[in-house]
């Protein structure tokens, strides 16, 4: 994956996390459920965000994230 399509996606995911936290946060107008569960797309969010910015600095760098073991 190029340096462009990373930045892209970590701008992006981090941009579907903020609006999950804002809809999360709008009051309700009754006791209905929302549509779109918000917690699920913001959690979903952070994980990409999180492995985007992993493979950010895997890239920058020039190691692969290769985690506490070495495998």
């Amino acid at each position: 994956m190029s340096l462009e399509l990373t930045v892209i996606l970590l701008i992006a995911a981090i941009g579907l996390s903020v609006l999950a936290w804002i809809m999360q946060r709008r009051p309700r107008e009754g006791f209905d459920p929302p549509l779109v569960p918000w917690t699920a797309v913001q959690v979903v969010a952070v994980v990409i965000a999180l492995l985007m910015a992993a493979h950010l600095v895997s890239l920058a760098t020039g190691k692969p994230f290769t985690g506490r073991r070495g495998l």
